[in-house]
Formats: C-alpha cells, sequence, structure tokens
C-alpha cells in the first residue's frame, strides 16, 4: 500500500495526538511537562531503555533530560563553536538551512568532526556524556554513529514551520509518495533526534515547539505539508524551556519545529545531534562514479526513459546524503542533487561524455569533508 496526501485526514491525527501522558506509566521519569516525559540525568542507568523506547515509540515521542551536561563542559564547546562561526562569518561562506534562508541564523554544519579536529580533548570531554550513550543505544541499539549541526537562532529569527525529520522528512511530497507505508513506518527507527541546550533557553527565546503522540500518525511525512495541519500544529503545539545543559531526544517522526527568537538580545544556541542506525549502509563499497561514466554512451544510446532511468537506478547514487554540506549546502530545497540527479541530467541534456566525468567529479569533491 502507498499512502498519498489525499489519505491524511485531520480528524485521523486528532485521535492519535489528543492524549494525555500519564507519570504513573513511566516510573522513572521525574514529571510531566506539557505532555512530555521529563527525566532528571542524576542517577540513570541501562535499566531505563525500555521505557524510553515506549516513550518514544507509544507515548509522547518526546523526552527530556534535565542537567545532561555539566555547565563547564557545555561552555567550553560553546567557545569553540562561537570560533567557528566566527571563522565561517570571516570567510563569507554561506551556510545553508534546510528550514531557513542562507545567513538568517549561523549554523555550523559537521560540528562533530570540526570540534574534534579543533579541541580534541573538549570533544572528548563532552562525547563522554551518558546521556547520549544511553538515549542512542535505547533507540538504535549499538553501532550507532553520531552526527552534529550547531544552529544559532538569533533575535528576531522566524519560527520553522512544522516537519518531520531524516530520512522521509527530508524527501518532497512527490517522493515521499513513492515510497510505500512500511518505509513510512521504518523511516523513524532509523535515527534519533536530539538537542543539547548551549544556553538558557526561555519560550521567548524559541525552543523547540513539539506536536507529542504525531509520530504514531501514518501518512504523518506527507501531511506537514497540509496547510490544515500545519494550522492545526500551530494551535496545539507545546513548548518547553530549557536550562543550559538540558538535553533533549524524540522521535525523528514527532511533528515538530524550530521557535521564533522573540527575545532582544538571546542568541539562541543547540548542538543539534542526529544519530543514525548502524545498519543504514551497503555490505559492498561500490565506485559508482566510475560506473556513471562508463555507463553514459550506452544511456544516451537508449531510445526508452524509463529504461535509462531505470539503468541509472541501478548504477549511480540515488541519494544526496551524507555530504560535506558546507561545500554541498540545500540551498535549493531540503536536499543537495543526488549523483542520480547529475546523471538524469546529463541525459535529458544530452551532455558530451567529459562534461559528465567532470560534473561526477565536482560532486564527488563537494562531498568529501
Amino acid at each position: 500500500m502507498t499512502l498519498t496526501v489525499d489519505s491524511c485526514r485531520l480528524d485521523d491525527l486528532r485521535v492519535v495526538v489528543e492524549r494525555t501522558t500519564s507519570l504513573d506509566d513511566y516510573p522513572r521519569a521525574e514529571s510531566v511537562a506539557r505532555n512530555v516525559l521529563v527525566y532528571s540525568a542524576v542517577g540513570l542507568s541501562d535499566d531505563v531503555r525500555p521505557e524510553l523506547v515506549r516513550a518514544l515509540t507509544d507515548g509522547p515521542g518526546v523526552v527530556v533530560f534535565r542537567g545532561a551536561f555539566a555547565p563547564d563542559v557545555v561552555d567550553r564547546a560553546t567557545a569553540e563553536f562561537e570560533a567557528l562561526i566566527a571563522l565561517q562569518r570571516a570567510s563569507g561562506a554561506s551556510s545553508g538551512d534546510h528550514f531557513a534562508p542562507p545567513g538568517a541564523n549561523d549554523r555550523v554544519w559537521n560540528a562533530l568532526q570540526k570540534l574534534a579536529l579543533r579541541a580534541p580533548d573538549v570533544f572528548a570531554d563532552y562525547y563522554a556524556n551518558d546521556v547520549i550513550a544511553l538515549a542512542s543505544t535505547a533507540w538504535l541499539g549499538p553501532g550507532y554513529q553520531v552526527t552534529s549541526q550547531v544552529n544559532v537562532v538569533n533575535p528576531g529569527g522566524a519560527a520553522q514551520v512544522a516537519h518531520r525529520d531524516y530520512h522521509l522528512g527530508f524527501q518532497s511530497v512527490a517522493a515521499i509518495s513513492q515510497y510505500p507505508e512500511h518505509v513510512h513506518a521504518l523511516s523513524p527507527v532509523l535515527t534519533l533526534q536530539g538537542a543539547v541546550a548551549h544556553c538558557d533557553m526561555p519560550v521567548e527565546s524559541g525552543p523547540t515547539l513539539y506536536l507529542p503522540y504525531s509520530q504514531a500518525y501514518p501518512p504523518g511525512y506527507l501531511a506537514t505539508s497540509r496547510p490544515e495541519f500545519r494550522s492545526y500544529f500551530e494551535a496545539n503545539h507545546v513548548q518547553l524551556p530549557l536550562a543550559k545543559g538540558d538535553a533533549a531526544f524524540f522521535n525523528p517522526a514527532v511533528f515538530h519545529a524550530a521557535g521564533d527568537n522573540r527575545s532582544r538580545d538571546l542568541r539562541r544556541m543547540a548542538n543539534l545531534l542526529q544519530v543514525s542506525s548502524a545498519f543504514g549502509r551497503a555490505m559492498e563499497s561500490v565506485d559508482r562514479q566510475a560506473m556513471c561514466v562508463a555507463l553514459y554512451p550506452a544511456l544516451l544510446r537508449m531510445s526508452g526513459q524509463r529504461a535509462a532511468d531505470n539503468v541509472i537506478a541501478a548504477s549511480a547514487e540515488g541519494y544526496a546524503f551524507p555530504t560535506n554540506l558546507d561545500l554541498d549546502p540545500p540551498l535549493d530545497g531540503m536536499a543537495p542533487a543526488s549523483q542520480a540527479d547529475v546523471v538524469r541530467q546529463a541525459v535529458r541534456e544530452r551532455w558530451a561524455p567529459g562534461r559528465l566525468a567532470e560534473s561526477l567529479a565536482a560532486h564527488a569533491a563537494r562531498r568529501v569533508a
């Protein structure tokens, strides 16, 4: 079965999300705030993992850990992130954003690698954190892969629209509609989304808006594009203030959005964590760039577009990620062009073979961290 935009009905979403979180169902939680479960980072042990999985799957889909990081650990990392932002500004580089115009806020792509290379001791103290490991292993199991993007929303920064996150959440409606229903159910368990507060975040500074329980709405990746669902989100979302060192983790299928920064002088900084399953990789390493160059003359000779598309799908990399978002930012839509997009354009426009080879080499170079 394939889900469609026409299958999105607001009344169905209401049935899913209009619930109340009971603290009795989550004995290790400290409290419930605006339907979101709040845990104290002090004293947590590995036996809380099943409860966290229930919270992220059948529960509100969002958990907050108070005091997840020591303030001095956060401050040291913040200083390094601020230095990276200053270098980025001085270079004139434009850090495109998935949901905000380039330059509106400050974003450091691949902050994980940049921090590790710039300040290894700071990185080690930061990522020695037990809460990150606990939440990640609870949701993904061992072998997970951490990535990080620092986001600073400046005063006056506008709110995002409601969305879901990576993977399907970063696709267009047309692309999402091509995936069968079971893939919609699979996408949320491939990643865990998190955010570490690098400053106190009162509500007026715009901490993340959530719609608890919305991860359980099957056609939600399509629904967030519809105006009536966005209006419902605006009217019914919850928003929790965070203190420096708090961390929030959520199911990537929860409807959410960064809030607008209405403060006068607070630059809201968060380290956004995207933790990926170890299983999101192929078995064999394949030189798809060499394959595309070798196959291109044959593609030009093919008479049917469908046949050519099938060959491209079997040979070229059809997914835009992972990439180096500093060099290959999503300036035109949610994702940069994939290798397959480049080959399809070449076939459509009848490029000379040399032009395709050069374009694929440049495409590959932009993706190297």
